[in-house]
């Protein structure tokens, strides 16, 4: 899963007390090593941000 899904994904958002963006997914120490060093493909836990998908489809 390359960086740019994550500004898509429903857990990314801006967290104003470190003044970027943080995943909010709690991830234990391997998972996050997995994702960090490139070797996981995707991200188990992404949800698309995007509430106006359902919507576009039923048009």
């Amino acid at each position: 899963m390359s960086a740019d899904m994550c500004e898509t994904c429903a857990y990314y958002y801006y967290d104003d007390e470190y003044e970027c963006y943080v995943c909010d997914m709690d991830l234990d120490e391997d998972e996050l090593q997995r994702f960090i060093s490139g070797s996981s493909r995707e991200c188990p836990y992404y949800r698309d941000g995007d509430e106006y998908k359902v919507v576009r489809k039923q048009n």
